[in-house]
């Protein structure tokens, strides 16, 4: 549970960092040709991908503190008449899970789309932009698999 507070918070952090930067600012600049450059859309959509995955971590934190605080509340050494729903806390823990996985598919579109602000649209010819979102997208849903797979084998368990 702590572990994915942290992370969540990490994120939580990178997507204020991102709300605050400003797409059209012109003194920002943009490394895209003129018939490259991103449009409103792609702007509009970054925002919207932030508050997706600004949405989706918090709530995943959220479930995450509620169940640790759940936990903390049985004494130690545990009486009989103290009990945890395991069902509960496995549904818990999987709405956790989805809530931290969405925010991480939102995230990644978003630094799709500031890619495609910085350096051009993917469809434009002779754009640097699909190189550079490459690893993203290999990397960023290989560690979304391994950790979705990693709860599917605690779950078994």
């Amino acid at each position: 549970m702590d572990g994915i507070i942290n992370v969540n918070s990490l994120f939580t952090l990178a997507l204020f960092v991102g709300l605050a930067w400003n797409p059209s600012d012109p003194c920002d600049g943009s490394f895209a040709p003129g018939e490259c450059a991103a449009g409103n859309r792609v702007e509009e959509d970054l925002v919207s991908f932030h508050v997706f995955a600004f949405a989706s971590f918090l709530f995943s934190s959220l479930v995450a503190l509620c169940l640790r605080q759940a936990i903390r509340l049985i004494p130690p050494g545990g009486s009989r008449d103290a009990r945890v729903n395991r069902a509960l806390l496995r549904a818990g823990i999987l709405a956790s899970t989805v809530g931290s996985v969405f925010g991480c598919g939102f995230l990644m579109l978003a630094l799709v789309d500031v890619v495609q602000v910085k350096l051009g649209r993917l469809g434009c010819g002779g754009s640097d932009s699909a190189r550079a979102i490459a690893p993203l997208v290999t990397l960023v849903p290989a560690a979304v698999l391994i950790y979705a797979a990693i709860v599917f084998y605690t779950f078994t368990r």
